[in-house]
């Protein structure tokens, strides 16, 4: 598992304080939670995507923030 926001591993379910935008929902994710590897993210006035090579793509409709 990786931090979607920071790309760091995460260990023993700790995940560092992340910065006031990512705890508002307005950032999207920039790295794969499964893998690590940055995204392709695009951003759009009614939402985001963002895009892994290798796990597809995830959207705000999915995390419920569109």
């Amino acid at each position: 598992m990786f931090d979607p926001f920071t790309g760091e591993a995460i260990v023993d379910g700790t995940v560092r304080t992340h910065y006031a935008a990512v705890q508002l929902g307005l950032e999207p994710p920039r790295f794969c939670a499964q893998c690590g590897r940055r995204m392709i993210v695009q951003i759009a006035p009614d939402g985001w995507w963002a895009r892994c090579s290798r796990h597809g793509t995830v959207d705000s409709v999915m995390s419920e923030q569109r």
